[in-house]
């Protein structure tokens, strides 16, 4: 375990080195060509009262993803606090902030459950289960808002944004349908996971059938999501609407900022469709945190509603709330949940009873 952990952090160190040097250049390319005290004058001006709001509602986002975990769990038998599953959250946002295309959080998440006593066959399917509701939320909304977008706002479906919009369609969707298929139908998971493997071997990954084994052996551990899903249908219908309300909370916060600057003309309902839309866009790219992706399509999104004057300070303050700020306190939540966890090994490791 401590190897492990080892491993785990210098990936960790590495990951940050990539994510500092990719925030200098996006922003270095974005403000390059900008009035840099204009930005930072608007900023001065706006309405704190909204930008805290703003903070609220992603807090609100951690909260409801951790309220959801802990019941989903408490169905499986495993009973934690509230605070607890809240650490868990933050320590998934902050390692899928670090990796490409989100990668990362998951299986951090589910190794510091089992460090804490939470059996691992139950915490992944508790993971799982919770990344197929945020999955269906965040397609069932991102439909209806393009729904909504092409009678409001067609002009912005178009170019750039339009292929990002469609390859994330795709990315997501077909995520949905893996996640759905590792749940549902042990036989197809296994025949998508051979696929998968015959094509890694053929462009040259080495050590492909030494994964086989561990795969199979997870597949048929997520099968006991099915058996929840069709055993506890009330729970896993409220699980779907905690994550629809922790995607409305998210897709909220540029309104806050909207407000903040003073600004009206545009409802809620507008500024919600085009976030929802943003995020289609960029969440499937295989960038940490998308960064520089998100950066550059809230540019052209967001053009109509913040004009020319306010659109960059409202960029740095949408991303500042909703991504940057969140990422330092989801740092310290995993620096202080290691030390804690060093300080408990320590106490009970033989060596010290001696």
């Amino acid at each position: 375990m401590a190897k492990k952990a080892n491993s785990l952090f210098k990936s960790m160190a590495r990951y940050v080195i990539i994510f500092i040097a990719l925030i200098i250049i996006t922003f270095w390319l974005i403000f390059k060509d900008q009035d840099i005290g204009g930005v930072f004058q608007a900023l001065t001006k706006v309405n704190y009262w909204y930008i805290l709001l703003g903070i609220l509602l992603m807090m609100g986002y951690f909260l409801t993803q951790a309220q959801n975990v802990r019941k989903i769990l408490a169905s499986f038998g495993e009973h934690i606090t509230i605070w607890k599953s809240l650490k868990f959250t933050m320590i998934e946002f902050f390692f899928c902030a670090l990796t490409p295309g989100a990668s990362g959080g998951q299986p951090v998440e589910i190794y510091y459950m089992a460090k804490e006593k939470i059996p691992a066959s139950k915490a992944t399917l508790a993971v799982l289960v919770q990344i197929l509701d945020f999955q269906i939320a965040v397609m069932a909304i991102g439909i209806v808002s393009q729904a909504i977008m092409w009678f409001t706002n067609p002009d912005l479906l178009t170019g750039t944004v339009a292929w990002l919009l469609r390859i994330g369609m795709i990315i997501n969707g077909v995520a949905l349908i893996i996640l759905a298929f590792c749940v549902f139908s042990n036989r197809i998971a296994k025949m998508i996971v051979n696929w998968a493997l015959k094509l890694l071997k053929k462009i040259g990954v080495k050590k492909i059938e030494e994964k086989r084994a561990s795969l199979d052996k997870s597949l048929d551990s997520y099968q006991e999501g099915a058996v929840y899903i069709r055993t506890h249908r009330k729970d896993f219908l409220l699980s779907i609407g905690r994550a629809l309300l922790q995607v409305t909370l998210f897709y909220m916060i540029p309104f806050c900022v909207y407000k903040s600057f003073g600004l009206t003309g545009m409802t809620m309902i507008q500024l919600f469709t085009i976030q929802s839309v943003l995020f289609l866009a960029t969440s499937g790219l295989p960038l940490p945190g998308a960064i520089g992706a998100s950066e550059s399509v809230f540019l052209t999104l967001y053009g109509a509603a913040f004009g020319e004057q306010l659109l960059s300070p409202a960029m740095l303050l949408n991303r500042g709330i909703s991504f940057y700020l969140f990422v330092l306190v989801t740092m310290i939540v995993v620096m202080a949940n290691a030390i804690m966890l060093k300080r408990k090994e320590f106490t009970q490791s033989p060596e010290k009873d001696n």
